[in-house]
């Protein structure tokens, strides 16, 4: 669908009003249809929104902002077609609390990969516009986020972070880092390790869905 600012597929919920919002944001070189598998297994009062990222790949896929592979340190990120992104995926925030019977009190972002280093950007810069953050396989990029943060109020924020203990593609021990800078800004959090690589084990998944099945209300 596009009468939003991007691509999206979603389901309603069973409320007919104020109803919790849940939006996804796919990994680098996937799309809309990714995450939007987990739809029909979390509860049924959030109304779901998956996001299709702006950039397409060739032969297929998309990605938020491009990745330099051979760069020091292995990774390269464009960061300013990141915080691009991170804009247009705040203003997707405001259009969807103005067009679908939903609670703009109660929105949680859903990332993996590249679509979690955007959520953690995104509820950092723009705190009001969300509440939970379920943070998967990535880590916070500290250069897409505004350099003075103390001045904004984080009180309402929780994270649920998880990461692959042998993660191949974004290391574990940046993952770690995520906890320390949250407590930093005194901002509650969970995080969570699993023995698996870049993807999402079956306990993980039970795991964030009981974490949000807590946020309904």
């Amino acid at each position: 669908m596009t009468n939003l600012s991007l691509e999206y597929v979603s389901r309603p919920s069973s409320l007919n009003e104020n109803a919790p919002l849940l939006i996804m944001c796919h990994g680098y070189g996937s799309d809309e249809n990714d995450l939007f598998s987990f739809a029909s297994e979390l509860p049924s009062e959030f109304f779901i929104i998956s996001l299709k990222a702006p950039i397409p790949m060739q032969p297929f896929g998309n990605a938020w902002y491009a990745i330099n592979f051979d760069a020091e340190q292995g990774k390269w990120s464009d960061n300013e077609q990141a915080i691009t992104s991170r804009d247009l995926i705040a203003k997707v925030i405001d259009e969807a609390c103005g067009r679908f019977p939903v609670n703009k009190d109660n929105v949680t972002l859903l990332g993996f990969s590249q679509g979690t280093i955007l959520s953690y950007a995104v509820a950092l810069t723009y705190p009001e516009k969300v509440n939970n953050i379920i943070a998967l396989s990535g880590y916070v990029n500290v250069d897409i986020i505004p350099e003075q943060l103390n001045d904004k109020d984080y009180n309402h924020l929780d994270f649920y972070c998880s990461h692959g203990s042998v993660d191949q593609v974004i290391p574990v021990e940046w993952a770690r880092m995520a906890p320390k800078f949250l407590d930093s800004l005194s901002i509650k959090h969970s995080y969570s390790e699993f023995p698996v690589g870049h993807g999402v084990a079956p306990q993980n998944f039970y795991e964030f869905r009981s974490w949000l099945e807590s946020k309904i209300n």
